[in-house]
């Protein structure tokens, strides 16, 4: 089992990459205590069943410089596979702005090859790789050193089940026409802005119970505030203050330090010091704010006139359209994109794309009245009319 801590190893197995049509990557990173990741591990693995054709890749070694790695990753010529790779793209970019392409990932490619939603490596590494994982060090902390022979074992066992797990799908997608499926689902992986976090756009991730523009609009800066002081100091946001200690103080709109101090969700930390005058700054802002510029609530679904009966129809048509195409049924359309289009709305990712084909063009005439379902035992058919 090769452990690489040199930048000259690295780049001597990144050579030897780059003349690969693929290579599967993994991390182990930790997040609990900061905003931003912090990279632990990296898995790289090539076709081949040499001991030095997966190796792990120990960034927290000084000296060792990770560019031969972005490099690879930068390099058109070779697939890089990931399984679930979002977190791990976001790890990638954050730390050297890159996004690795051409890009696969397993877990969409499943998706789109009928293994279920959301399905996860250790079910695929069963039914395909037809062998089993040994989960004990999942979640071990992988910023101790040394680490152990179980931790590197498990680590290295997500890249190289991987490429039997991407061979069996690449030509599965292949046999089916369906690459075109995966490309249109990787596009929002591969766009940095999937990536980036706008603190001035981080009160929509808030749930609120009102629709009042100041209200929302001491929400926003309090959110504004919250996410630019994680993102400086490195800490969760939830290290700064809670959802439910913000939609507090937005509805107190305290004044002083003495009005945060009643504050019964605020934690102590917070009532003093830096976080304090952030807060206080914040909601006079909100409080302040022109009306003109007060946040705008999503309210596209609020005058929804659902047809609940053709939702229902619709409902019964996407799981003959998803057992039929072998797909899963969230990747082809969602319960509220269902309802949506039982409402009228014609610009809704389901009848966009590969899904358009798939799904929503009869979507649509089952809407207009054009065609009818018929069931005869397990199977749901169309009919003209």
């Amino acid at each position: 089992m090769i452990t690489i801590t040199t930048t000259e190893a690295l780049a001597a197995f990144c050579e030897r990459a780059a003349r690969a049509p693929y290579v599967t990557v993994d991390t182990e990173f930790l997040r609990e205590r900061t905003y931003y990741a912090k990279l632990c591990l990296v898995q790289l693995a090539i076709p081949g069943d040499a001991e030095e054709d997966a190796v792990l890749v120990d960034p927290l070694v000084d000296g060792l410089s990770l560019d031969p790695m972005y490099d690879l990753f930068r390099n058109e010529s070779v697939v890089k596979v990931f399984h679930a790779a979002r977190q791990d793209l976001e790890i990638f970019y954050v730390e050297a702005g890159v996004i690795p392409a051409p890009l696969f990932d397993t877990q969409v490619a499943a998706m789109v090859a009928g293994f279920g939603e959301q399905v996860g490596y250790e079910t695929l590494v069963r039914k395909i790789a037809k062998a089993n994982l040994d989960k004990t060090s999942r979640f071990t902390d992988w910023s101790r050193r040394p680490l152990t022979e179980a931790q590197k074992v498990y680590a290295l066992a997500d890249v190289t089940h991987l490429r039997a797990i991407y061979e069996h799908l690449e030509e599965d997608l292949e046999k089916r026409g369906r690459h075109a499926w995966v490309e249109e689902e990787l596009a929002t992986l591969s766009d940095p802005a999937t990536y980036v976090v706008d603190p001035d756009e981080a009160w929509r991730r808030l749930k609120t119970r009102t629709n009042s523009g100041r209200f929302l609009a001491i929400v926003r800066e309090l959110a504004r505030f919250r996410e630019i002081y994680a993102q400086e100091k490195n800490v969760p946001r939830t290290r700064v203050f809670k959802d439910d200690a913000l939609m507090e103080i937005a509805s107190t709109k305290p004044k002083s330090a003495g009005d945060l101090g009643r504050s019964r969700l605020l934690q102590r930390e917070a009532r003093k010091g830096d976080i304090a005058d952030g807060i206080l700054a914040a909601v006079a802002a909100g409080s302040e704010a022109d009306p003109s510029g007060f946040p705008e609530p999503d309210r596209s679904r609020d005058k929804l006139q659902v047809n609940p009966a053709l939702a229902d129809l619709l409902r019964v048509l996407l799981k003959a359209k998803s057992e039929k195409a072998g797909v899963a049924q969230k990747l082809i359309a969602t319960a509220s994109e269902l309802d949506e289009i039982a409402a009228g709305m014609r610009n809704v990712p389901s009848l966009k794309g590969w899904r358009k084909t798939v799904f929503g063009d009869d979507a649509l005439r089952l809407c207009a009245g054009e065609v009818a379902l018929t069931a005869k035992g397990s199977t749901v058919k169309l009919i003209e009319l």
